[in-house]
């Protein structure tokens, strides 16, 4: 008996820390099909969606990974040390996950997806330009906020729709940083939280600061375009004006999208490059080949023309 019982202890043990860890067995799916269309549920990171019948992001991306792709984000010199976590990234990813996000395709693509958000990220966060230890592509998540802002970011514009609280100021915050007020207002009322009034949310909750940035990688600046998620996962078929822009499906497209003619269409620039570097070194850390972020043409946007041009008045004569 007191055999079975040491040996019912061990067990436990073993049991905990593979909770502690990380290392807990996949969730089996339940399933169901309605109206012709198999739905499953993973618990509570991906619930009753066609994508939960996939892997989901912990089943391929655990917190040793998130350690690697981040190793320098909470080293003294870092500006936003004991922030970022892998547990508020996969609590921002549960809301995206049943749309697709790290779900869509087989797990060769849904890692790859991982990455280039993470890229994205990593690269917009980033001290790395400053410091030369471990490298500069280690030093993503160095930032939860701009932190010189010149300006507070309000546009009188949206004064009737996204109107400015008094004292807020809507300079750059999150894992993919946004600005204004009117998209803080926009994205807000889409994730069901008050960052028009509150805008210092995202730089106080790594969770919140990770949707945001979730969101905009799922969503389209306007609707007849696609979101970054549609023009890298495959969902995306070019117009005939698309492809006249030179605009194809893959990591450039996302670019495109998120920044457009301030990182796109001027060729091989250092800022557009320093982003798909950050991508290719996340897929090696991640254990795919950096072959896999795809031909020239789709990896850049260094010949794509915008989705949304930047807006320049027209001269006017004196």
């Amino acid at each position: 008996m007191a055999w079975n019982r040491s040996l019912l202890v061990i067990l436990a043990l073993i049991v905990m820390a593979s909770v502690v860890s990380g290392d807990e067995p996949p969730i089996k799916p339940k399933v169901k099909t309605v109206k012709g269309k198999r739905l499953c549920d993973r618990g509570w990171e991906c619930t009753w969606s066609t994508y939960c019948c996939n892997l989901t992001i912990t089943d391929y991306f655990e917190t040793y990974q998130f350690e690697n792709l981040f190793a320098k984000r909470n080293s003294p010199v870092a500006h936003a040390v004991g922030f970022w976590d892998f547990h508020s990234f996969i609590l921002a990813a549960a809301q995206f996950e049943p749309l697709g996000f790290g779900t869509t395709g087989d797990k060769k693509m849904q890692m790859r997806e991982i990455a280039a958000f993470l890229g994205h990220v990593g690269s917009r966060t980033s001290c790395g330009d400053g410091v030369v230890t471990g490298g500069p592509l280690a030093w993503g998540l160095c930032f939860n906020r701009e932190m010189s802002p010149s300006q507070d970011y309000c546009n009188d514009y949206f004064k009737l729709t996204y109107p400015c609280a008094p004292g807020a100021q809507y300079y750059g915050r999150g894992a993919i940083p946004i600005f204004w007020n009117y998209n803080y207002g926009k994205i807000g009322d889409a994730l069901k939280l008050d960052l028009l009034n509150h805008p210092e949310y995202v730089e106080q909750n790594a969770t919140i600061a990770f949707q945001t940035a979730m969101w905009m990688w799922m969503n389209p600046v306007k609707k007849s375009q696609p979101s970054p998620h549609d023009v890298f996962v495959g969902n995306w078929k070019p117009t005939k004006n698309d492809t006249l822009s030179k605009r194809v499906p893959g990591f450039g497209a996302t670019m495109n999208i998120l920044y457009g003619d301030s990182i796109c269409g001027q060729g091989d620039i250092d800022s557009m490059n320093n982003i798909i570097s950050h991508y290719q070194y996340y897929l090696d850390l991640m254990g795919l080949s950096r072959d896999e972020s795809g031909v020239h043409d789709s990896l850049t946007c260094a010949e794509q023309a915008a989705f949304n041009p930047t807006y320049v008045a027209p001269a006017t004569s004196s």
